[in-house]
Order: C-alpha cells, then structure tokens, then sequence
C-alpha cells in the first residue's frame, strides 16, 4: 500500500476535479461511511464549523457508483 491509497482530500479539492459545487461534494459525501468530519460545536460568539476531509477509498467507491448508473 503505497501514500498515494492513504490520500485523503478537502472538499475543494474533490470539488475540482469533478466539476461539482462544494456544496453538492458535501451532500454526495456526508453521510458515506469511511469520511473524516470534524466538528467545532457553536461557542458564544463563535459559529460552528464542521471539516470533512473524504479518504481516497471513500472517494474512488462514490464516483465508480455514479458512473455505474
């Protein structure tokens, strides 16, 4: 297993290569089992912010199911 099967991606950078919105990337990746999200919950004067970070695997298994249909 080389570095390159560890890779793990941000949403722009999936975004990029697909052509796809960040927005639709996070709906299409969220809820796929295999993702890294972290979560900063909402503070006193401070938004939350949720970071998804989308493993290669998780990535490779979501586009070969899309271009299955």
């Amino acid at each position: 297993m080389s570095i390159e099967d560890k890779a793990v991606y941000p949403v722009a950078e999936i975004a990029a290569m697909t052509g796809f919105s960040r927005g639709t990337i996070t709906r299409m990746f969220e809820r796929e089992r295999g993702i890294i999200m972290l979560n900063r919950p909402e503070a006193t004067h401070k938004r939350s912010y949720r970071t998804i970070r989308i493993p290669r695997a998780v990535y490779e298994r979501v586009i070969a199911r899309l271009t299955l249909r």
